[in-house]
């Protein structure tokens, strides 16, 4: 969604600053009372200031995160074409297992998924889910590095926690303009109207681009992809959108009055190139350029064209991927020797190894016979004073970027306890949804830091995660030993009664409920496991008993079975059945709706 676009009858609190805006909207803004301008100057700080509070605390909240994950799916479907979900899977995983950051602890752990929607998209909601349209998939042909700077830019977005800030920022903005607005007596609002969705775009939400163009770039290269794919990604998409769909909807609403102001709130396509592709030459260290388009340079002496070479033109593509190819082996060599020059039987020079990477650089430099050019442009490049002068300047820098990710690892292990008990939550609900991996490293987070607040549940949350994911001698200890820190906090026995289920032992977790009920008879969840455990082994009526007593300690629950829900409350039945029936209407109409409807998605986008 573009915040601009949703929060354009706000006013920025720049619109005080002539220099930003139209010169008619400035005078008639400094022609405002300065009491009222202070004022909501205030107003719009607490505004922000209680926005971004409640804005963070969605974003660390696991039943948000599942109900955008779900709510995604529903309203967009989920890509059945195994290729299309299998790339996202490798290029994230690989860029989350091995790019370097560092998740805030008030963040949770990305999750992804791969919508039906064609559109050129992919965004990060404030949850750090991802979503990607399969019809950016395939219109960048599956290409590992090109997805991964857009896969990047999407996970930049969310280490930054941008949606949290850039809507706190847009609602403050709002309400200042409001307080603004309410003391002119003859402002003209169209004109402001204008002045605020330009501005929100401009001001607020495309710096924030920039940085995801950066931070994507970054990370994509220190998981090991090609340095080039960021500016090939970008070519890609230029192409695409002028030749193949000519579809502007994503950056300018074409509904709008075409003499107005250009709302774009991402970077100017060839700009985004330009960008990337200078990002790509700093990190091989300043010897490698692309030109035209075409012409892939190491020191300004052209080493080879590029050409295309699949079913469309992709030869500017091909030119950066053949150019970041070197700038890795550049980046990642220190020598001229590193790159293990050698004749070959056959009558060529290999170089470099297998790596993926290279595959671009050796296939066009073997059809332009160019080996030789290669090598020599190489040996030049490291005799060259410029290259011991950029080394040092990207070592400072990357290891500058390295101790800001530490320092905010650092900051996670200082967690207080109130971070840690959310970090509880949010493990449990993670198990309670199948996801054992996203709960384990919660818990890891939780029994790193330094003020653990209540080791006995960490370990029992912690024991439950792992049943979820089948490790169950490893789960029993765990849970054995929340017991035996703490036998009265009624949670421990009720995760290992779970355990236990899980692991096929119901008498076992028969006795841990009834130790609990001893503890706390009035616990809900008591009743709710005892009915699923009795109805696992067929006591249907035992299971009915148990099910009564959940209803009368949870008499808004919505999770007992439809056997049992009828016979515990007849009306109540009756009045499920009547919300499902509505919401099922609700969810045809919606599909009917959005038939015609232009695609909106919650997040930072592409």
């Amino acid at each position: 969604m573009k915040i601009g676009k949703k929060l354009r009858a706000a006013i920025l609190a720049s619109l005080l600053c002539a220099a930003q805006l139209p010169h008619a909207a400035a005078v008639e803004a400094a022609s405002l009372n300065p009491v009222m301008i202070g004022m909501s100057a205030i107003g719009g700080l607490l505004a922000y200031q209680g926005t971004l509070k409640e804005m963070l605390a969605i974003g660390n909240n696991v039943d948000y995160q599942i109900s955008g994950l779900k709510q995604d799916l529903e309203e967009n479907g989920e890509d059945k074409d195994a290729p299309d979900r299998e790339v996202v899977d490798r290029v994230l995983g690989q860029i989350t297992q091995h790019g370097e950051y560092a998740l805030p602890i008030n963040s949770l752990p990305f999750l992804w998924r791969v919508t039906a929607a064609e559109t050129f998209n992919a965004a990060c909601y404030p949850t750090d889910y991802i979503t990607v349209n399969r019809g950016l998939v395939r219109a960048l042909h599956h290409d590992e590095d090109e997805l991964a700077a857009v896969l990047g830019h999407e996970m930049t977005h969310g280490l930054r926690q941008h949606s949290a800030k850039n809507y706190a920022k847009a609602v403050a903005e709002s309400y200042a303009g409001i307080a603004i607005g309410s003391a002119a007596d003859n402002l003209d609002w169209q004109k402001l109207n204008a002045v605020v969705g330009y501005a929100i775009a401009k001001d607020v939400t495309l710096p924030s681009e920039l940085e995801a163009d950066e931070g994507g770039f970054q990370l994509m290269t220190t998981a090991g992809f090609n340095p080039g794919g960021g500016a090939a990604a970008m070519a890609r998409m230029a192409y695409y959108l002028t030749y193949e769909t000519q579809d502007i909807n994503e950056y300018h609403d074409p509904s709008e009055d075409p003499n107005a102001p250009n709302y774009n709130d991402h970077p100017a396509m060839q700009e985004r190139v330009e960008r990337l592709a200078r990002m790509m030459t700093t990190y091989g260290m300043g010897h490698v350029t692309v030109e035209n388009g075409t012409d892939v340079l190491i020191d300004g002496e052209k080493l080879l064209s590029a050409d295309w070479d699949a079913d469309y033109n992709n030869t500017t593509e091909n030119a950066y991927l053949i150019a970041g190819g070197l700038a890795k082996a550049f980046h990642d060599h220190a020598s001229f020797d590193d790159w293990q020059f050698a004749d070959t039987p056959g009558g060529h020079i290999s170089y470099l190894d297998e790596n993926r990477v290279y595959e671009k650089l050796k296939k066009f430099v073997m059809r332009n016979h160019a080996e030789e050019r290669l090598e020599r442009l190489v040996r030049a490049a490291y005799t060259s004073p410029q290259d011991k002068e950029m080394r040092e300047k990207v070592a400072a820098a990357e290891k500058k970027r390295s101790d800001a990710w530490q320092k905010i690892r650092e900051k996670a292990l200082d967690a207080k306890g109130d971070y840690v008990k959310q970090l509880r939550y949010n493990a449990d609900r993670y198990s309670d949804n199948g996801m054992a991996k996203e709960a384990l490293f919660l818990m890891e987070r939780a029994f790193a830091a330094k003020n653990p607040d209540n080791i006995a549940e960490n370990y029992a949350i912690r024991g439950r995660a792992k049943a979820v994911a089948g490790d169950y001698e490893a789960a029993i200890q765990d849970s054995d030993r929340a017991v035996s820190l703490d036998a009265q906090n009624i949670y421990n026995f009720l995760n290992r009664a779970d355990v236990r289920r899980m692991m096929g032992d119901r008498d076992k977790a028969l006795a841990d409920l009834e130790t609990s009920q001893e503890i706390d008879a009035k616990n809900p969840y008591i009743y709710k496991m005892r009915g699923e455990i009795y109805d696992e082994l067929g006591e249907k009526d035992t299971a009915l008993a148990a099910y009564k007593e959940y209803w009368k300690y949870a008499p808004s629950a919505r999770d007992i079975p439809d056997e049992y829900m009828k016979d515990v409350d007849a009306a109540a039945y009756d009045k499920i059945l009547k919300e499902r029936e509505k919401k099922e209407k609700e969810k045809k109409e919606k599909e009917e709706a959005k038939k015609d409807a232009p695609e909106n998605k919650m997040g930072e986008k592409t």
